[in-house]
This record gives structure tokens, C-alpha cells and sequence, in this order.
């Protein structure tokens, strides 16, 4: 016996959906780039310094951090970061300095080698995608960043009405992530 073929969803016409077709369409999409995004982190985890990319990426960024913003922003637990950071500073990844406006706290900042190795982990993944786009017209291409764009910061404005909790204050717009290299 033959195993059943699916049956395919109507397409809407090109260039005509419903906001219900758009998001029943999307969240297929979403969830599957979801598990492959999932695959990706998994086997970048296996890799030479694949924990580092996250934190890395915040602190070259976006600048000195304590931990808990750091966890906030990430939205990792603190327990997980705390864990990394130390990795992190015995690597040489990442120094520790007195928090100026509370001499209580840490700051934590990229150190040169720090700052050298997220733009190892950032060249690795844009060469990946580059490699991935290079049959996409330059048109598509610039479509697909303009709109993926404009999605995240819709997730991050709605985050807490979609999903409940909140980002933390520094959430990336599509600008500011667009040399970030998160969500390796």
C-alpha cells in the first residue's frame, strides 16, 4: 500500500492574503523554521565555542552588562548565564570590572578576544547564509531581510501580549541586530 499523499493548501494568489490565511500560513512556517533553527543551534552547541555566540554577540554589541541584564536580555535563566560568564572569563572571553554606579555590582564587558571570536562565530553563520541565498535574486533576498525584519520587531513590540513575560528594555529592533549575529 502506497502511503497517502498530502493534500496541499490552496495558496492564496500572489501578492493577496487575509491576515487569518497570512498567520495560518506563518505559524506553519514559524514552527518549522522554529525546529530547523533548532536543529541548528543543537549542532552549533557541538562546535568549538557554540554556548559563547549568545553572550558574546550582547556584550560586543550593545556594551558592558551585568549578569542579570545580560540573562534578561537573552532570555536565558541567570543560574545559565552565570554559568557561561565564568566559562567565559576563564577563557579569557570576557572581563569582569567594577559597576561604576554601584560599586556592589559587576559589569562584564568582551575583552579583544572576546570581541575576536564573536566575529568569528558571526563570519562562520553569514557565510552559511550567504552560501544558502546565493540562488535567491538579489530582489528576494532584500525582500526576505525587509520583512523578517519588520516580523521580529512586531514580536518583540507584541511579545508580551503574544507570549506572555516581556523581552527586558534593550530588545534589538531589525536595525540594531542586523549586525548583531543572535540566534545562531
Amino acid at each position: 500500500m502506497e502511503p497517502e499523499a498530502a493534500v496541499p493548501v490552496a495558496a492564496p494568489p500572489r501578492g493577496a492574503a487575509t491576515a487569518e490565511e497570512a498567520a495560518l500560513r506563518l505559524g506553519d512556517e514559524v514552527s518549522r523554521f522554529s525546529r530547523l533553527i533548532h536543529a541548528w543551534k543543537l549542532r552549533a552547541r557541538e562546535e568549538n565555542g557554540g554556548g559563547d555566540r549568545l553572550l558574546l554577540a550582547r556584550l560586543v554589541t550593545y556594551g558592558p552588562r551585568r549578569a542579570t541584564d545580560l540573562a534578561a536580555e537573552t532570555l536565558l535563566d541567570l543560574s545559565t548565564v552565570s554559568r557561561q560568564v565564568r566559562s567565559l572569563v576563564d577563557r579569557g572571553l570576557v572581563e569582569r570590572t567594577p559597576d561604576p554606579e554601584d560599586r556592589r555590582g559587576t559589569l562584564l564587558s568582551a575583552s579583544e578576544a572576546g570581541v575576536l571570536a564573536f566575529q568569528h562565530f558571526r563570519d562562520q553563520r553569514n557565510q552559511r547564509l550567504a552560501r544558502l541565498l546565493e540562488a535567491w535574486t538579489a530582489e528576494d533576498r532584500y525582500e526576505l531581510v525587509r520583512l523578517f525584519g519588520r516580523l521580529n520587531d512586531d514580536f518583540a513590540e507584541h511579545h508580551h501580549e503574544i507570549f506572555g513575560g516581556t523581552l527586558g528594555a534593550t530588545a534589538p529592533t531589525a536595525a540594531a541586530a542586523a549586525g548583531q549575529g543572535e540566534h545562531q
